[in-house]
């Protein structure tokens, strides 16, 4: 034994001398800094004049910080982990690169904070990459027209409000009006459709972000996602980098060749933290108290989602911020900001919400600037004047309450109106393949659903679909390829459609 041990012994001097023998001193220069304040979420230093704008710091229990003013006499930087154990006189020192994070494959059905740390117990996440949390957005001549069509599942939005892999549409409507759920919907729609997504929550209660990752462990939909979180507990530092940084997260995905698709949920808490900030750093403040460059912080946030050109990859991020306004304001300053950097928007009506009709999409006041140009050729065909006509009958319905009177074919479009409106209800954690949204919008547009009382109009809904899987799934297919319809398919459609619906009354009456 005493052998044994005195033999380790001797190796281990080998391998020290080796070491020794190789190892070289070196003068190391590093600057360390004084904490001269500390507040709600941020710390105002001494010293380090080397320090770098956006650059990472590092106060003492590993805590980190981001350097946000650089004044003539200190800096101003914004923590991005708890505070109560740092105070007055603590050393700080800067980690020597801008702020980064980690990004790579390894992140796909796991749940992180901004910095990457794993926040659902499954262990570390091993990543050997890190790319800066700010970037720069893809030059102009990097960028490719947007094509192709991210499907929602959802009728009213796929139909009349399209949008495309590479956009940047809007989500806005009052607190508690189905914002989350259609952004969610949108999400558990990409399976099978080989699209990424990454869900960006930003100053949440911890209770709503825990029901959503439920939720999307429920329908399958974590394998291909990515939850970045920075709850409203967390400190304002780290809320108002999540965006950033998840954006940082999902470029990685999208520079490999893959579609994107990220949602903010949401921008409005992300600029009230960024009010915040600004104002315990004593920059001036300007319009409602935001700081004059608060248009800037989303700009260079959503220009960053864009449809690559083939010598980048391909790859494209599809963006859906999400925001909050304030008694149907939407010309107040933050919504009005994000309408105009944006390309479109989606707004949902209280007053819809409260009538039941869901999702709450007010289609005159919901735009896509870009999408129309994706969609496929089928929806043109069906519903290519729906947006219209359901505008038109929107004011009609309004002006009808005031007469007694209609004349028959006034009746008749306010008939087909309703049977529109209940068409483009669906409930949620229900979404539809392009087949069957075709089927359905070819149905009520040419008067098949007339017939239907509109309690029935679910009921006939799932008949027509259910036919239409079983009796054509050639047709499916060539809708769901992006084919136009051809008139023996256009006239099949309605025979299996009109069929199914006599089928179900028959046996409706028999019972």
């Amino acid at each position: 034994m005493e052998k044994v041990l005195e033999g380790v012994v001797n190796d281990t001097i080998a391998v020290f001398k080796r070491v020794l023998a190789d190892y070289k001193a070196e003068l190391k220069i590093e600057e360390v800094g004084t904490v001269k304040f500390v507040g709600q979420g941020i710390a105002r230093v001494l010293g380090l004049p080397g320090v770098k704008s956006e650059e990472g710091v590092r106060f003492p229990g590993n805590a980190l910080g981001r350097v946000f003013n650089l004044d003539a006499e200190e800096v101003g930087i914004i923590l991005l982990d708890k505070s109560e154990h740092l105070k007055a006189g603590n050393e700080v020192r800067g980690i020597g690169r801008v702020l980064d994070v980690p990004v790579g494959n390894a992140l796909l059905g796991r749940v992180v904070d901004p910095m990457g740390r794993p926040l659902d117990g499954l262990g570390a996440v091993r990543l050997s990459e890190r790319r800066p949390a700010e970037r720069e957005a893809p030059a102009i001549m990097d960028r490719a027209p947007v094509t192709v069509p991210l499907q929602t599942g959802l009728k009213v939005v796929d139909a009349l409000i399209p949008i495309g892999r590479g956009q940047r549409e809007l989500i806005l409507g009052d607190r508690s009006s189905g914002k989350t759920a259609l952004a969610l919907d949108t999400i558990i729609n990409q399976k099978d459709q080989d699209v990424l997504c990454v869900y960006c929550a930003i100053g949440q209660r911890s209770s709503a972000v825990a029901r959503l990752i439920a939720d999307l462990h429920k329908y399958q939909a974590m394998e291909y996602c990515l939850v970045v979180v920075a709850s409203g507990e967390e400190p304002p530092g780290l809320q108002f980098l999540a965006p950033y940084a998840a954006t940082t997260m999902a470029e990685y995905f999208m520079e490999q060749g893959r579609d994107v698709l990220i949602v903010y949920d949401d921008l409005t808490h992300h600029a009230r933290t960024y009010r915040e900030l600004s104002l315990l750093l004593r920059r001036p403040p300007s319009r409602e108290a935001f700081p004059g460059d608060i248009f800037y912080i989303h700009s260079r946030l959503l220009e960053r989602s864009t449809h690559l050109n083939a010598a980048r990859g391909g790859g494209s991020l599809t963006a859906l911020p999400v925001i909050e306004t304030e008694a149907q304001d939407m010309s107040a300053y933050i919504p009005t900001n994000l309408i105009s950097i944006t390309d479109g928007q989606i707004y949902l009506s209280p007053d819809l919400f409260q009538k039941g009709v869901l999702p709450a999409v007010d289609v005159g006041k919901s735009v896509s600037r870009v999408g129309g140009k994706t969609q496929l050729p089928t929806y043109r065909a069906v519903a290519g004047n729906l947006r219209l006509s359901y505008s038109q009958f929107e004011e009609l319905e309004v002006f009808s309450r005031f007469g007694t009177r209609l004349d028959e074919a006034t009746r008749q479009t306010l008939e087909r109106g309703r049977r529109v409106r209940e068409v483009l209800k669906q409930p949620q954690y229900e979404p539809m393949t392009v087949a069957e949204q075709i089927a359905v919008l070819l149905a009520v547009t040419t008067g098949v659903f007339d017939d239907v009382n509109i309690e029935e109009i679910a009921v006939a809904q799932k008949t027509v679909c259910k036919a239409l899987t079983e009796q054509l799934p050639d047709v499916c297919k060539s809708i769901q390829d992006g084919k136009i319809l051809n008139d023996g398919d256009h006239d099949a459609l309605l025979k299996v459609t009109r069929d199914a619906l006599t089928s179900s009354k028959n046996q409706s009456a028999n019972n």
